[in-house]
């Protein structure tokens, strides 16, 4: 099964190689825009994309990547109590 974790991009680090400065889980992370990215990457500054092993592998709206976020947040919780 794959996980895909939502994040927020946050600035674009290399143009040419479609590369973006991601946060997610509270952290910075370097992620690859080549599966979103058309012309303008600057315009997908404050985007939510679903990530994938380090590729942003779709966009999503800020309340799907809400949502899922706190679904994971449950999860660990449960997990916590175990």
């Amino acid at each position: 099964m794959c996980v895909g974790i939502p994040g927020q991009i946050k600035s674009i680090k290399d143009h040419a190689k479609s590369i973006a400065i991601v946060e997610f889980s509270g952290e910075l992370r370097e992620i690859d825009l080549t599966c979103v990215a058309d012309d303008n990457l600057d315009k997908l500054i404050g985007q939510w994309v679903l990530i994938h092993l380090g590729f942003a592998m779709d966009l999503i709206d800020e309340d799907e990547a809400r949502e899922t976020l706190a679904a994971f947040k449950e999860l660990d919780a449960i997990n916590q109590s175990l």
